[in-house]
């Protein structure tokens, strides 16, 4: 009888992907030109990038982390690329030197986490104003990067189709399918659950806590930077007035929305998806309906901090897992 009860205990995944059920549904019979197919693969698409960045943000978080910084690097790395490819250089040597500025952003990140100990909450807010600072002040110049004209086709990956499907959404199914292979199959993928969990335990296992740590930054940031070239792909270019919009908050309510404990050690990709499909479902919806960016927003820091209720109530910390350990948010 217990082992019933176990079985059918509602989940957040579960109470998540009801509630996106239920809007797809309303939306759907109120709002005309909602089921069209052009609409459903425009919702698809417009979170597509937003779901990308999750998974990114949701793999720290399980390790018991937080990574603030994901859209200044982003923002910073892709637009300083551009730049070195408008300013003539070869344009995959310039895509590689953002990915080095990445990994560089990365490694600080997690060596002030690991080594220093300060909170990941903290690093990460103040390395992120300091990669958008140096970024405007010796990288760049103007807040727009256009794609530079010897891009090839790079412009593809952001307005191609593969199979009537069009790029954006395969680019982020194939990340996805990437990052749940590296969580479910690796020792990566376990060491990080395992470190989410326990963090005193993991240490004592012989887990390379530090090494562990510095890596979950650099993937992190990979995944960001990857997000960040579909979407310059998607409009020719890379606004750097991203970094001061909702967009990091946006990422934050995917990944607990979706169920991804912020104590560490719990979530799946699948916890991405069902968060992103929630959200795109309300944001769809709200702009058929001509709702205001303001209202829009609104909502969305409503719903987040529902999300955040929710998790402390289904994961609650204890006094272990409270404590500002290292690499704790």
């Amino acid at each position: 009888m217990k082992q019933a009860n176990r079985r059918i205990k509602p989940t957040q995944e579960g109470i998540v992907f009801a509630l996106a059920v239920i809007l797809f549904v309303a939306f759907a019979i109120c709002l005309h030109g909602f089921m069209t197919s052009g609409n459903i693969v425009a919702l698809i698409r417009s979170v597509s990038i937003l779901g990308m960045l999750g998974l990114g943000m949701g793999l720290v978080v399980i390790g018991r982390g937080i990574d603030l910084a994901m859209i200044a690097t982003m923002v910073v790395a892709v637009s300083w690329a551009f730049s070195l490819a408008q300013a003539g250089m070869n344009f995959g040597c310039a895509l590689l030197i953002g990915a080095g500025f990445v990994i560089l952003v990365g490694c600080i990140n997690g060596i002030l986490v690991a080594v220093a100990e300060v909170p990941a909450i903290f690093t990460t807010l103040a390395v992120g104003l300091v990669v958008y600072g140096v970024g405007r002040a010796y990288f760049f110049k103007i807040d727009v990067q256009n794609v530079p004209d010897n891009a090839g086709a790079f412009s593809d990956i952001g307005v191609g189709h593969l199979f009537g499907v069009p790029m954006p959404i395969i680019a982020f199914a194939v990340l996805a399918l990437i990052v749940w292979l590296l969580l479910r199959w690796t020792r990566f993928g376990r060491f990080v659950y395992a470190m989410g969990d326990n963090l005193p335990a993991a240490r004592v296992t012989g887990i390379p806590v530090p090494q562990l740590i510095i890596a979950q930054y650099i993937v992190s940031g990979l995944i960001a930077y990857a997000a960040g070239l579909v979407m310059a792909a998607s409009v020719a270019s890379m606004s750097t007035r991203i970094y001061n919009s909702t967009m990091i908050y946006d990422v934050l309510l995917v990944v607990v929305l979706g169920g991804v404990s912020l104590s560490g050690g719990r979530g799946h990709v699948r916890s991405i998806l069902v968060g992103t499909l929630l959200v795109g479902v309300l944001l769809d919806g709200m702009t058929i309906m001509n709702v205001t960016y303001t209202e829009q927003n609104l909502v969305k820091s409503i719903v987040l901090l529902l999300a955040l209720v929710a998790d402390s109530l289904i994961n609650p910390r204890d006094e272990q897992t409270a404590q500002q350990q290292q690499g704790d948010i």
